[in-house]
């Protein structure tokens, strides 16, 4: 009489449990866990109480195993993320580098123009010339100083980009625990 109470027990929370949980997802490990529960639930009444335990730990330990593995697909992700925003970042440095480097090339010849144009005498062939090279190196400068504007926003948006990234990471990480 005593199983017959326990079993009267059981029946209730396992009808709240299965009031309680989400509904099922279409994918094939929801269909199979939610076939597990049922199965059990069915079975509920005519299992002895150790079996019941057992069965329960298995389930922990599968869930446990599942949720375990989708964490650590979930950090593998962070990481190439990570890595790849690392590795963008040190093309941006030396994209960055090379663009200060032929600026710096480039003012030093606008200089060395500018000097020429002032000991050589005028001539207006060669001041032509040389006036059109100015312009070009100042187009060029201008175009290169627009560049490294450029370059210096996608500098920040990747250090913004890292932040998140570490930001994510820390609330991951907290999650698993």
């Amino acid at each position: 009489m005593s199983s017959l109470y326990a079993r009267s027990k059981e029946l209730p929370r396992n009808r709240r449990a299965q009031a309680d949980s989400p509904p099922a997802s279409p994918s094939p490990t929801a269909k199979t866990l939610r076939h597990d529960r049922l199965s059990r639930l069915e079975s509920g009444s005519s299992e002895a109480g150790g079996e019941r335990a057992s069965a329960r730990a298995r389930r922990e330990a599968r869930l446990a195993t599942l949720t375990g593995r989708a964490e650590e697909d979930g950090s593998r992700d962070y990481k190439k993320l990570y890595e790849s925003a690392l590795a963008e970042n040190q093309k941006l440095k030396t994209k960055l580098q090379e663009a200060q480097l032929e600026l710096a090339d480039v003012q030093a010849r606008l200089e060395k123009t500018a000097q020429k144009q002032d000991k050589t005498p005028d001539r207006s062939s060669v001041l032509d010339v040389e006036k059109r090279e100015r312009r070009a190196l100042e187009r060029k400068m201008s175009e290169m100083e627009e560049e490294m504007k450029v370059l210096t926003e996608l500098k920040s948006d990747n250090q913004r980009l890292k932040d998140e990234n570490g930001a994510l990471i820390r609330v991951i990480s907290k999650l698993s625990k």
